[in-house]
């Protein structure tokens, strides 16, 4: 696993040793940051189930302003935390030890809205619509940003969530990425 593009460009990153994390293959991480090209520099991005960090990360060295990861499994956020020391960008990010679902609400007295928000929730989590209603009910997405969804291919997706509407969808293999804006 290793940032794509950017300032460390080619810089490897830590990956888990534990079956249960499923990274962001380079090749989703690729497709998905050529599709938002000019939204990431100075954008506010959050990384929820950020696992090993490579989403925001990557989002940091195409010159995001700043990251915010939120998982709540221990490995995962030691990953994240030697991941951003060792390209530097801790002073650019803040790592949240919740889940995304506790997060929600500390997270929209604390920032202004993000710009690009990428849920990559386990595959088989029950609630994932009911987590995109609660991210959409406390406005943490810019009017003009996007929420990106990545799941499994076999599980679809409402075209709507509350205000939000589906624009797009990719697939790369077993991987779908499901782009979300405002209507």
């Amino acid at each position: 696993m290793r940032i794509i593009s950017g300032e460390y460009k080619g810089k490897k990153l830590k990956s888990p040793k534990n079956k249960f994390i499923r990274p962001t293959s380079d090749r989703v991480k690729e497709a998905v940051f050529n599709i938002l090209g000019s939204k990431v520099p100075d954008s506010l991005f959050l990384d929820l189930f950020a696992g090993t960090g490579s989403m925001g990360i990557e989002a940091l060295s195409r010159g995001a302003s700043r990251a915010v990861f939120v998982d709540n499994n221990n490995s995962s956020l030691k990953i994240i935390r030697e991941n951003l020391e060792m390209t530097k960008l801790l002073n650019k990010s803040e790592i949240i030890n919740d889940s995304c679902l506790n997060c929600v609400n500390k997270l929209k007295h604390k920032y202004e809205k993000f710009d690009i928000i990428y849920m990559d929730p386990p595959y088989n989590m029950e609630n994932i619509i009911r987590l995109l209603e609660i991210v959409t009910n406390q406005g943490l997405l810019d009017r003009e940003g996007v929420l990106l969804l990545e799941h499994s291919k076999n599980k679809q997706f409402d075209e709507r969530v509350n205000d939000l509407i589906k624009v797009k969808q990719k697939r790369y293999g077993d991987t779908c990425i499901s782009f979300y804006t405002y209507y």
